[in-house]
């Protein structure tokens, strides 16, 4: 049985190296998982016909673009708006899913503190909208941030303190500050932050990054993507097997 990574430039990938630590630990010795690294979707449906793929998890920049290959979408990922992982049916169909909230939700809800009311989600790609679904889930409201206007979110340039001071939690869903380039940081005015606050970082490489350092430095409570990694891996593996 083969699974296996669906994302662009994706050497650095965790899901390859856990998978197969969790299949030499299991001693499943007939499950196998690669990377299919492709510059675009063009012979993306050439790959859905690769013999024994059983499952497949879905990375950057794929999320979203990969939705209109699959015969099916579960509510979660219609209501998300992006796919994480893919499941190869018995009937020949595949089915879009999406855990990477699940592994959000498990990973956030311990540092979350009643003072937080409400969230800015820094990036609007398919990682965002899981976590917002997720925040929403728990009560917590949520901003959009990003470079560049839209009508749904603002712009590095309009948080001001106040709007800090409004939103406790801030969730880095943008690569900036990931490994070759960790000295990359979301453009927020961190002096502005207090031990009130919690930064939460997707990025799991480095496992402390520029936006954390900066942080901790206010006093901040700070993590990182690796734990909501494992969860939504085997939320993906428990998909594969239902």
């Amino acid at each position: 049985m083969l699974f296996g990574l669906l994302g662009k430039d994706v050497d650095y990938s965790f899901s390859r190296a856990y998978f197969a630590e969790k299949f030499k630990k299991e001693g499943l010795d007939h499950c196998s998982y690669q990377n299919f690294d492709l510059a675009d979707l063009t012979d993306f449906k050439a790959v859905l016909q690769t013999p024994q793929l059983k499952g497949m998890n879905v990375t950057i920049p794929y999320k979203q673009e990969v939705m209109p290959f699959l015969d099916n979408l579960d509510e979660v990922s219609k209501a998300i708006g992006a796919v994480n992982t893919i499941v190869f049916n018995k009937d020949g169909t595949t089915t879009g899913h999406n855990t990477d909230y699940i592994g959000f939700q498990k990973s956030i809800a311990p540092m979350i503190t009643d003072e937080v009311k409400a969230a800015l989600v820094l990036g609007t790609g398919g990682a965002s909208k899981a976590v917002v679904y997720a925040l929403n889930k728990m009560g917590i409201k949520t901003q959009y941030v990003s470079r560049k206007k839209h009508t749904n979110n603002l712009t590095y340039d309009e948080i001001t303190e106040a709007i800090l001071n409004d939103h406790k939690l801030i969730v880095n869903c943008t690569p900036l500050g990931t490994h070759p380039n960790i000295f990359q940081r979301p453009n927020l005015n961190y002096d502005q932050l207090t031990n009130t606050h919690i930064l939460f970082d997707l990025i799991y490489n480095p496992s402390e990054t520029a936006f954390m350092r900066a942080g901790k430095k206010a006093g901040a409570k700070v993590g990182n993507g690796e734990n909501m990694l494992v969860a939504q891996a085997e939320a993906s593996w428990h998909l594969w097997n239902m």
